[in-house]
């Protein structure tokens, strides 16, 4: 248990660092539409980290963007990189495969980065840069994680999705709702992205499913299917998609335990 109460204003500049970041640009009307914070609180931090030297302000059309200074923030952090680069060919040649793209992601405290896709530009890449905080319990990547990490860990992660208000948050809160929707993830050995999220974030254009990179019980991290639904009907994924993607994780755990052995 931490032994003070959260700074409130840290926790806030936080977020719309992260705002500012995701997007690239941000207006204050995007930053409040992400975090609900009011326009008089985000002014106030986006003033203060303006002057730390970590955003920067167009002004002629009120607009930030984070600044070089915000890649020390991550120096220390490397996992992503040789996951991502051990893991390029081999989605590569799935993408050639099975004709649809790929997102391969690594849990982080709350969310699950990705470090690695095989999007190009165009509708199925909307809000998927790598870097990108896909929420646990509305992708098919968080669901696919949290259903095969282990046991303690699982739990851990609950209870800090409970304690985040979060709409996506919100089957944490429902425990025996989750523990369902888990189940069914381990028996079908994959996970389906919410019909929630695919219509807020892609107008129920675009859906996904996902599956575990593990080897000898170590969870790596997760690969998914990003399909339009117009062309890819869920029994069609099952039958055609479903047994590459296991196999294609499969590989991408045999190659980053290898890799892991070698570090």
């Amino acid at each position: 248990m931490p032994s003070f109460k959260p700074v409130i204003a840290l926790t806030r500049g936080l977020e719309i660092l992260r705002v500012v970041n995701q997007e690239r640009q941000a207006t204050i009307r995007a930053i409040h539409a992400a975090t609900g914070l009011d326009k008089a609180t985000i002014v106030r931090m986006l003033e203060t980290l303006e002057h730390e030297g970590y955003v920067m302000r167009d002004p002629d059309q009120a607009i930030y963007s984070p600044t070089g200074r915000t890649l020390v923030l991550s120096q220390g952090f490397d996992q992503h990189l040789w996951i991502g680069r051990t893991a390029e060919s081999i989605m590569n040649e799935f993408r050639k495969r099975i004709g649809w793209p790929s997102d391969l992601a690594i849990f982080d405290r709350d969310a699950m980065i990705l470090v690695r896709s095989t999007r190009d530009e165009g509708p199925l890449s909307m809000n998927r840069r790598t870097g990108f905080r896909a929420p646990i319990l509305a992708t098919s990547l968080g669901l696919a994680y949290l259903a095969f990490c282990g046991d303690e860990e699982r739990e851990q992660i609950i209870a800090t999705l409970a304690a985040n208000p979060s709409d996506w948050n919100d089957l944490a809160r429902h425990p025996r709702k989750l523990k369902a929707v888990l189940e069914t993830v381990r028996q079908q050995g994959y996970a389906t992205m919410s019909p929630d999220y695919s219509k807020r974030e892609f107008s129920a254009t675009v859906w996904a499913i996902g599956a575990p990179i593990m080897s000898a019980g170590h969870i790596f991290g997760t690969i998914n299917i990003m399909m339009l639904r117009s062309a890819v009907t869920p029994q069609m994924a099952e039958e055609k998609l479903v047994g590459p993607l296991k196999e294609t994780a499969d590989e991408l755990a045999r190659a980053l335990s290898a890799q892991a052995g070698r570090g």
